[in-house]
C-alpha cells in the first residue's frame, strides 16, 4: 500500500475535523499568498470558512463566504470514502 495514500487520507480527515471545530466568524491565520501581500480578492479565500459554516448549520453564511463550499465538501467527502475503501480493502485481504 502506498504510504502517500495513508498520508492523504489522514490529512483530509484532519482538515475536515479542524474545519468542523473552527469558528467560521473568528479570526484566523491565512496561508493565502494573495491575502498576505495585501490583495483584497482571492478566488479561494473564504472556502474554509464556507465549509466550516456548513458544519455549523449556517448555510446562507456558507454561500456568502464562498459559493463553492458545498461542492468542495462533497468532493472531499468522496475522496475520503474512496481512500478509506482502498485502505480497508487492502487490510481485509491481508492474511
Amino acid at each position: 500500500m502506498n504510504w502517500g495514500k495513508h498520508l492523504e487520507l489522514g490529512f483530509w480527515i484532519a482538515a475536515l475535523l479542524a474545519l468542523a471545530l473552527a469558528d467560521p466568524a473568528g479570526q484566523h491565520f491565512s496561508l493565502c499568498p494573495l491575502a498576505n501581500i495585501g490583495w483584497s480578492w482571492c478566488p479561494g479565500c473564504g472556502l474554509g470558512r464556507s465549509i466550516s459554516s456548513i458544519f455549523h448549520g449556517d448555510f446562507s453564511a456558507s454561500f456568502n463566504f464562498h459559493w463553492f463550499g458545498f461542492p468542495a465538501l462533497i468532493i472531499l467527502i468522496h475522496r475520503i470514502f474512496t481512500l478509506s475503501k482502498k485502505y480497508f480493502l487492502y487490510f481485509s485481504l491481508k492474511p
